[in-house]
């Protein structure tokens, strides 16, 4: 299946954040080494479930918009509704 360049953008932006909670995981890590407050390892933590979260918000968006047909897509509407949904999600996680 050959991606379009919205499929594309999408996978690098996905890439892309899984990158840095890999950074914020090993740093969780160096700090539980260190024997850091644990508030401080908390407050990482948080950040990482957050971070996660927000990258399930976009494979979730993504999924739903490839769901959706092309077709659909297109319509100025359902990509506003979209959107709208999509940013909804991104509150609520």
């Amino acid at each position: 299946m050959k991606m379009n360049g919205d499929q594309k953008e999408c996978r690098q932006d996905i890439q892309a954040r899984l990158k840095r909670i890999e950074g914020q995981v090993r740093g969780i890590s160096r700090m539980v080494d260190e024997e850091r407050d644990c508030k401080d390892i908390m407050v990482q933590l948080t950040a990482v479930k957050a971070a996660i979260s927000q990258v399930g918000v976009v494979v979730l968006t993504n999924y739903l918009a490839n769901c959706l047909g092309e077709d659909l897509v297109k319509d100025q509407n359902v990509r506003e509704n979209l959107d709208k949904f999509s940013e909804l999600l991104r509150k609520w996680s």
